[in-house]
């Protein structure tokens, strides 16, 4: 496995119009089946874990990291490890010792100066290691209360996304556009074009969208093809978590409880997920092909 930078990922998937498919995997057991579906598609990939599935799942940043490095020689692939929502600083320097290559610190329920002072501290400490940073401006509601409160979202301001990048020197910015997090099992969103268009005018840094599960596949090629460049990384957890706990007919196991099940049924559930990463590859983001090595 080649690990690859996640900026330099990103920017080679904006220059070529497709998009990069950040994948939850939520536990240490479904890592390889999001790399598995990666090298079948000879696809970029990105594996990611947010701060809250830390604790849902029963699972440290090392135990993670060192899962995703254990069996990096295993697929012939380009990968980056990705910190997901993460509002604790002590998190995120836990995941940078553990070899995560990129982190989210999530302010955005913050007032703005506040939003940029935390967010310039961690992009302070993360750079001093080599590590990426991706912040958010705005609040992304969610569907399924993943990572926030609420279902309301607060659109990012064009104007203060193009402050916040160069206040904070983020190496990333995901932005609220419409999106949610979830699988929208209610609302049809609406996700405004027009506010990409302005936001992507103003800002050099790669754009993120959350919410990538159960949107459209037209409405997320819309956004990955805004001109000057969309959004390169697409976040997608929902879908996958969906697919395993269908197949093994259970709720959500913590990552002990995942690895003492019967290797046999794991490995099914496994394959679920690896074939909904596959298509979400080649019809969603349309990346397949991209990430030879």
């Amino acid at each position: 496995m080649k690990i690859v930078p996640i900026t330099e990922m990103l920017r080679k998937a904006e220059r070529e119009g497709y998009g990069v498919g950040s994948f939850s995997a939520r536990n240490t057991y479904l890592i390889d089946a999001v790399l598995r579906a990666a090298e079948y598609t000879a696809s970029p990939v990105i594996v990611q874990i947010s701060a809250n599935e830390f604790s849902w799942f029963e699972v440290t940043a090392k135990e993670f990291a060192n899962r995703f490095y254990q069996v990096a020689d295993n697929y012939r692939v380009e990968a980056s490890l990705h910190l997901d929502h993460t509002k604790d600083l002590s998190v995120i320097k836990d995941a940078i010792h553990a070899g995560f290559t990129s982190v989210m610190i999530d302010a955005s329920q913050e007032e703005f100066e506040e939003n940029i002072r935390i967010t310039r501290e961690v992009a302070e400490y993360a750079h001093e290691r080599g590590v990426a940073v991706e912040a958010e401006l705005g609040k992304i509601g969610s569907t399924d209360k993943v990572e926030t409160d609420s279902d309301e979202s607060l659109y990012t301001d064009p104007d203060e996304a193009e402050e916040f990048v160069e206040r904070t020197g983020v190496d990333t910015l995901a932005v609220s556009i419409g999106t949610a997090h979830g699988v929208y099992p209610v609302k049809n969103p609406k996700i405004d074009f027009r506010r990409l268009q302005d936001i992507r005018s103003k800002v050099s840094v790669p754009l993120v969208l959350h919410g990538g599960s159960g949107l459209p596949e037209e409405t997320v090629q819309r956004a990955i093809s805004v001109p000057g460049g969309g959004v390169s990384k697409i976040n997608i957890a929902t879908d996958l978590e969906r697919a395993f706990l269908s197949s093994l007919e259970c709720r959500c196991k913590t990552n002990a409880e995942i690895w003492q099940m019967d290797p046999v049924i794991l490995e099914k559930a496994a394959g679920e997920v690896q074939k909904v990463v596959e298509k979400k590859i080649i019809h969603f983001v349309r990346s397949a092909g991209k990430g030879c090595i």
